[in-house]
């Protein structure tokens, strides 16, 4: 219904000066699309006032409002070409009044939490860049198109927006910090099995992709497709999930994915996760469910560092850590990491190792395969603990989807089915777990130097060694001698 929209949209991005690439299009797509939603939920919650007879006090002033600057309507409802700004009228009403404006929420919103405190928060990070005033008026007519009154229309935006994400993931390297494979959080999901009640947590929310799959798989009954109750629901909404994302334009994203999907005030802060002390992290801020993938291979400064016990300057070692700390006791975990993690021997990998060892139950290990992130050349692990008691047995689980995954062929539900069903029976029985692509590790077994927990399938031949090369070059010579002694002989024989 909508998927032609979002072309247009995209085309009419790609014609203008200001915006070069996926990410320039989904940014800018975003603040409009935030802008149409708000108009409409406004919209929605006045007529339910109407109808009981209330007032409903509208959060954005008249003037301000997308019905009347983006897309003014005549008495008969058609859009009013007469009085809508275009050109360089637009761009300044935009620029210099609209943005300002929205912008100031922030200030004047009571808290954080609050859907004002959302929309100056989006505006004070995000700006215009589409240069002409008659590409905007084309763009804002086309998003105009879009309805968020249905949940069906919501669904099918949704599922828009995430491709729109994923494209993103695909643009190059800086693109794949916002995509994480569905299928591969999906299966995360339901390993991790959230409850209703329970509060579920990323610090490095990305796109919030974690947290909106959860979000289905709760709205639609988890695991047991149970009928939520009108008390269940109101707490999904507003006491279940929480996040922090540091980039701005990852946090727009975030509360736009979320809002499309259903979450209608997300409670995502716009902050530094690593900038906040450990120590300072208390029983009230805990969560019952972690579900992440923070970034790998970036550094931290030094002040950052020091509010780890930990010290370290991989950022997804200190993501652990703070993950680590963020759970309850009883809390269960989900998170995507370099594989390298499991091997590192330099002094913050082996502490964290033992730190995860002995103060969470590290059950479960799903080795992912090359191709699993497009466009990230390294190898990833999804670690599944439990805070609070201490490891015994970690069952491994290598991935092989048999194939080369790339853009056309990317990771799927069905390649990742037989992990969580063998997962859920080894959980009950190790032994029922067992598989050619999967084993049980006793930790007994571990050699407490190092707590090396590389990926090695005892199911598998080991590949003899390679070679010395300098041995091969001998062999060569050798050889190469024992030939022309043999072909001497030959001729003196002819």
């Amino acid at each position: 219904m909508f998927e032609q929209v979002f072309k247009n949209v995209d085309d009419i991005f790609h014609k203008d000066a200001g915006c070069s690439s996926e990410l320039d299009y989904t940014e800018q797509s975003s603040w409009m699309l935030f802008l149409k939603y708000l108009d409409d939920l406004e919209f929605t919650k006045s007529q339910e006032a109407e109808m009981m007879a209330e007032t409903y006090e509208y959060i954005v002033e008249e003037q301000y409002r997308w019905s009347e600057w983006a897309a003014p309507k005549d008495a008969d409802g058609k859009f009013d070409h007469n009085n809508a700004l275009t050109g360089d009228d637009l761009m300044d009403f935009v620029d210099g009044q609209l943005f300002p404006y929205l912008k100031g929420f922030k200030q004047r919103a009571d808290n954080a939490n609050t859907i004002e405190y959302k929309i100056g928060e989006i505006f004070s990070e995000i700006k215009n860049k589409i240069q002409s005033g008659y590409s905007l008026r084309d763009a804002l007519e086309k998003i105009d198109s879009l309805r968020f009154r249905s949940q069906d229309e919501k669904h099918e935006l949704s599922h828009l927006y995430e491709a729109k994400i994923k494209n993103m993931g695909n643009a190059g390297r800086n693109g794949g910090e916002y995509y994480t494979p569905r299928p591969l959080i999906r299966a995360m999901i339901d390993v991790v099995q959230p409850k209703i009640g329970e509060t579920i947590y990323d610090g490095a929310a990305g796109s919030a992709g974690f947290l909106c799959e959860a979000f289905d798989y709760l709205r639609q009954g988890g695991r047991e497709k149970k009928k939520l109750s009108t008390s269940d629901l109101d707490t999904l909404q507003n006491d279940t999930f929480y996040a922090k994302e540091k980039k701005s334009l990852a946090y727009v994203i975030a509360i736009m994915n979320m809002i499309l999907h259903g979450i209608e005030a997300p409670n995502v802060l716009h902050t530094n996760t690593l900038s906040e002390n450990l120590q300072d992290i208390q029983p009230s801020n805990q969560h019952s469910i972690i579900l992440a993938n923070p970034p790998f291979g970036g550094k931290e400064r030094k002040e950052v560092q020091e509010n780890f016990p930990i010290q370290t300057g991989e950022t997804a070692f200190l993501f652990l850590q703070h993950f680590i700390k963020m759970l309850k006791p009883g809390g269960r975990a989900a998170i995507v990491i370099k594989n390298t993690f499991l091997s590192n021997i330099d002094n913050a990998a082996i502490k964290l190792r033992k730190e995860l060892l002995e103060n969470c139950n590290l059950h479960t290990v799903l080795d992912c395969p090359g191709g699993t992130f497009l466009g990230a050349g390294v190898k990833t692990v999804v670690l599944f603990f439990t805070k609070g008691e201490p490891t015994l047995n970690t069952w491994f689980y290598e991935l092989n989807v048999g194939r080369n995954m790339g853009k056309t062929n990317p990771l799927n539900d069905k390649d990742l089915k037989e992990f969580v069903e063998l997962q859920k029976a080894a959980m009950s029985d190790l032994k029922k777990g067992e598989s050619d692509k999967s084993w049980a590790l006793a930790i007994s077994e571990l050699d407490e130097s190092t707590y090396d927990l590389s990926v090695k399938n005892p199911n598998v031949e080991e590949e003899a060694p390679l070679r010395d090369p300098n041995v091969i070059i001998d062999d060569i010579i050798k050889l190469d001698k024992e030939s022309e002694a043999i072909l001497a002989k030959i001729q003196g024989l002819l």
